[in-house]
């Protein structure tokens, strides 16, 4: 496995100080982060530092930072909450984008629709639609991560995914255009969609909801929650499920049929409550991670003939 390819490549006009003025004057001084460790924005809790993170709020700021890496040709990388992201620790070159809090917003429209910024939680966009009376997304309202993240990688858990609720999304394309696409468009199948690796940036998306009885749908939420809580290890550091789950068969019993859970390389472990999570146990680094993440893939393939891909998006140099 190779570390994952950034947006854009080049050479600066502007020094560093300089592009750090002109962000500054688009997004104010906190946040404008420089050398900022992204162990700050994982929830992994680990890597290195990046050269330099802006945290932004709005479309309007998204699109003027854009215009700016562009001219000056720099690689950029974009994130949402850190929930599926395992960064190096040699850290990441150029800027790293953050779209979180404050893009966040989530709105009822008519017809059965909510409309969920990037930025937003799938717990809140999940949360709004129950309030209004809207039934559909309980399934993802335990899925860490947000919006943006989850419709690109067509998040799912017990039994749904995001693609059969999903009406539109809006992106924002390597030209800085506004674009809709559709349901179709987005060219969902299991953990993909069009959006990735493409250099676009998802904006937000509309979910097609139906008419709920508040009450059953809360009830739902929690039950589900409650689950997931019981058989998963939610106390420790991770990015949820490591890995795919490989067709006919599920990872985490792949995993435990290796006798594999508790295994432990430096302070990362396979998990002794659920096999399909690699936990951080407190003094982990990325490294520790990844080589676990290897070595549980070898095993698994030397045993079972089936070659375990990772959920888990890699950063930088590994």
């Amino acid at each position: 496995m190779a570390g994952a390819e950034y947006y854009g490549r080049g050479t600066a006009i502007m020094t560093q100080n300089e592009l750090v003025s002109v962000f500054v004057s688009i997004l104010n001084t906190d946040r404008v982060l420089a050398e900022e460790p992204m162990s700050n924005h994982t929830t992994f809790k680990t890597g290195g530092n990046a050269e330099l993170l802006l945290v932004l709020h709005a479309e309007e700021e998204l699109k003027a930072v854009l215009e700016i890496l562009g001219r000056e040709q720099l690689p950029y990388t974009l994130i949402g909450r850190g929930s599926n992201l395992l960064v190096s620790d040699e850290g990441l070159p150029g800027v790293v984008l953050k779209l979180a809090d404050g893009f966040d917003e989530v709105c009822v429209r008519e017809g059965g629709l909510v409309y969920a910024q990037a930025g937003a939680t799938l717990r809140s966009a999940c949360l709004g639609a129950i309030h209004a009376g809207l039934s559909g997304l309980e399934f993802a309202g335990g899925i860490p991560g947000c919006v943006g993240g989850g419709v690109a990688m067509n998040a799912g858990a017990y039994g749904g995914e995001l693609k059969d609720v999903v009406e539109y999304v809006r992106i924002l394309t390597p030209a800085r255009k506004v674009q809709t696409f559709t349901n179709e468009q987005m060219r969902f199948s299991y953990r993909k969609s069009a959006v990735q690796g493409s250099g676009s940036v998802i904006l937000g998306a509309a979910f097609r909801l139906q008419p709920g009885d508040r009450d059953q749908s809360m009830e739902t939420f929690n039950c589900l929650n409650a689950r997931r809580k019981e058989k998963q290890p939610l106390n420790f550091p991770s990015a949820g499920s490591t890995f795919k789950r490989p067709q006919g068969n599920y990872a985490s019993a792949l995993i435990d049929q290796c006798n594999l859970k508790g295994f432990t390389i430096g302070g990362a472990q396979v998990s002794e409550k659920h096999a399909g999570f690699i936990i951080n146990l407190g003094n982990a680094s990325s490294r520790d991670i990844y080589e676990l993440i290897c070595y549980v893939r070898q095993e698994v393939m030397k045993k079972t003939g089936i070659l375990l891909e990772p959920e888990v998006r890699l950063l930088g140099e590994f």
